[in-house]
């Protein structure tokens, strides 16, 4: 057997100052925003626990953590300027060292990237005016007592880290308030931390610096996480940054360089700092090299290292010394421990689509679009066990849902049937991968594919089942998870004759042509797509919502791409009406269109209209096959919910546990559809 841990470069392990890292690959700070009160409670530790029994070698937890009451958190961050932070940061600390894995966390102060009513409610602060438009707070301006009071913050802060254990602290500098001074964009002040000179602009940081190191020593790491080129006219050069860098090496205090590439002050520019699918992967690893030779520094650095070989090209090719594979991790914690035993085959991929930071900038927790144990360690397991007794499963549907049912029973030891009536696997997301932009989606069944196999799920293909086909397999269990079909029917009203849905443009089914109405209820993915599509055919498009805002399910940086091809002259979107009917008129279509806030009524015609409103379940199986359930199709949600196996009997003639998933349940997304999968069959 291959002695990979002699030959792999992200194996080898790299000496930090007096630490030892065991391997390359490393966590970078991030905030999933599972906190409680402020603190890394039980949730939030086995969080990283996990991904510390994979293999990762350091762990740089805690994205932002605030120094300072009146940097209040964006996303449910930890308090770092709290006293009774330290035992939880013990706690977290000592997990991660039982696991051979360095603990680190970020510390910051927001700046001007935070509002003014939360936490305590204070003005924001920053070294300029000018407010960050995603978060829109107008800051005041610093004072020198201002000043004097953060930089205190820093250290105390940083002291609290050292007496919970922690092996060091990265400083938070691109988009925060380090950076603020850092850049001509956003630092309007005078004096000594004013614009007027590189020194001036960086002494905020050296003071940081050097107060940071009055209180922890200088043995304790101490490192900083920055941009080096802000890629915007005005800002920080790639030049510039090069002599920042430096500047950072030659104070002496600065154990490792954390180096970003943009800036993340609108959804467009962080979207470029932090890809999603569809674009380039590791966009900044040559710069981060660039300024790895330029200063001779220890050099980090993660954007969208989601795949291992680039990970392994980044530290073969001295680009890096750590490497960062943080979404990676979301999709699965045990990287490292599968390069080892030499399963990289067996790696759930990323596929980038960002499910995990567009919740937490949403203001929800981070989730990994097919990888629900994610974020759920205390109840959920990422490592199938068998089951005590082998059962007779039969899944129908090779969707999202059906093929995470079959995947689970599989490892479990079970034996399982997958019926799917097309011929091949994928349901709603063969669709969704015809977006070129798209396309990576299809790790998401092809992975389940390949894990079915292995696990000896006999895959039939080319069967629409029926009553017939499942009782013929004598199974234990059922589960449905046909999907749903697409639905036109307008809220609360009919299904208007002569339109067509978002799937059938996707599909191909319906060529567009001439100007189209998309008619947008659903919010999601499908009718920015088909209106990516139109467009491409030559169209004209009016993208219409009844909502205050277009594609709310499509979410901050998920709509990045979507606006940059759309954005054009022959492209309109309308919030805020509804549409109320479809009538015949000559070879056009008159659409009337009215509005919730008032009577208002008005009328426009189109060549095409497109309605996305969701599915309706397929559940014609599942309703066939109740009377013969135990269960009679019902589900136990308190079981459901808890994770404990299913044991309702609502029939005790029976003969076999009956249930459904995913959007033969209702119209949801493919998270929902695994998860429902997964918490189903796990205890099964």
């Amino acid at each position: 057997m291959k002695d990979f841990a002699t030959t792999d470069p992200l194996l080898q392990p790299y000496t930090l100052k007096h630490l030892t890292l065991k391997n390359r690959v490393m966590t970078t700070s991030h905030e999933p925003a599972y906190p409680e009160d402020g603190m890394p409670k039980a949730r939030y530790r086995r969080y990283h626990e996990e991904r510390a029994k994979g293999g990762v070698a350091l762990a740089m937890t805690a994205g932002s953590a605030a120094v300072s009451r009146d940097s209040p958190p964006v996303f449910n961050n930890i308090l770092a300027y709290r006293d009774e932070v330290v035992p939880w940061i013990r706690e977290l600390t000592d997990a991660l060292h039982e696991h051979g894995c360095a603990a680190m966390i970020q510390l910051t102060h927001l700046g001007r990237r935070t509002n003014w009513n939360k936490g305590d409610w204070l003005p924001s602060i920053s070294a300029g005016p000018d407010r960050e438009p995603a978060h829109r707070a107008f800051p005041k301006m610093m004072e020198d007592w201002d000043i004097e009071r953060v930089i205190d913050d820093y250290a105390t802060a940083a002291e609290r880290m050292q007496a919970g254990g922690m092996d060091g602290i990265e400083i938070q500098a691109y988009g925060h308030l380090m950076d603020q001074f850092w850049s001509p964009l956003s630092n309007k002040l005078a004096g000594p931390y004013g614009a007027d000179t590189l020194e001036n602009r960086l002494r905020f940081t050296t003071d940081v610096l050097d107060a940071v190191r009055k209180r922890v020593g200088p043995e304790f790491i101490v490192g900083i996480r920055y941009t080096a080129d802000e890629t915007q006219a005005g800002g920080i050069t790639a030049e510039e940054g090069i002599a920042i860098s430096k500047l950072l090496r030659d104070t002496g205090q600065v154990d490792f360089l954390n180096v970003i590439r943009g800036r993340i002050h609108t959804d467009p520019a962080m979207t470029d700092v932090i890809p999603i699918q569809g674009m380039p992967s590791a966009p900044h690893l040559d710069f981060a090299g660039e300024v790895r030779r330029a200063t001779g520094m220890p050099t980090f650095h993660a954007a969208k290292i989601q795949d291992v070989a680039t990970a392994r090209h980044a530290i073969a090719s001295g680009l890096l010394d750590m490497v960062g594979m943080t979404r990676a991790h979301m999709a699965d914690p045990h990287i490292v421990q599968k390069i080892q035993q030499g399963r990289e085959h067996d790696i759930r991929p990323c596929v980038g689509a960002n499910y995990c930071l567009d919740r937490i900038y949403q203001g929800g927790e981070a989730l990994c679009i097919h990888n629900p144990a994610t974020g759920r360690e205390l109840a959920l397991p990422h490592a199938i066990t068998p089951a005590p007794d082998r059962r007779k499963f039969v899944v129908v549907g090779a969707g999202p849902a059906g093929l995470e049912a079959a995947r689970v029973a599989g490892a479990r030891g079970h034996d399982v049937t997958l019926f799917e009536a097309a011929n091949r696997a994928g349901g709603q997301i063969l669709l969704t991968a015809r977006s070129k932009r798209r396309a990576e989606m299809m790790q998401i069944i092809d992975w389940r594919v390949a894990q079915c196999e292995a696990a000896g799920v006999d895959l039939r293909y080319n069967l629409y089942a029926e009553e017939a086909d499942v009782l013929a397999e004598n199974p234990d269990v059922v589960i449905i998870a046909t999907g749903g079909m697409a639905n036109t029917t307008l809220y609360e009203g009919d299904t208007p004759d002569h339109v067509v849905s978002a799937w059938d443009i996707l599909s191909g089914d319906v060529k567009p042509a001439g100007s189209l109405l998309i008619y947008d209820e659903a919010g999601d993915h499908s009718g920015l797509q088909a209106a990516e599509m139109a467009v491409a055919a030559g169209c004209t498009v009016e993208i219409m919502t009844p909502d205050r805002t277009f594609a709310p399910e499509v979410m901050a940086m998920n709509l990045v791409p979507y606006m940059r091809s759309l954005q054009r002259d022959e492209v309109t979107f309308t919030v805020t009406r509804r549409l109320r009917g479809v009538q015949k008129e000559g070879n056009r279509l008159r659409a009337l269109i009215g509005t919730d806030y008032s009577d208002r009524l008005t009328q426009a015609d189109y060549d095409q209209i497109v309605v996305n409103y969701g599915t309706m379940p397929l559940d014609d199986l599942y309703h066939d096959l109740r009377p013969s359930s135990l269960n009679g199709g019902a589900i136990d949600q308190a079981a459901f919910i808890d994770i404990r196996p299913q044991t309702l009997v609502r029939n005790p003639e029976g003969r076999f546990q009956l249930f459904r998933i995913g959007d033969a349940v209702s119209a949801r997304n493919t998270h929902a559809a695994i998860y429902d999968a997964l918490r189903l069959v796990a205890p099964m």
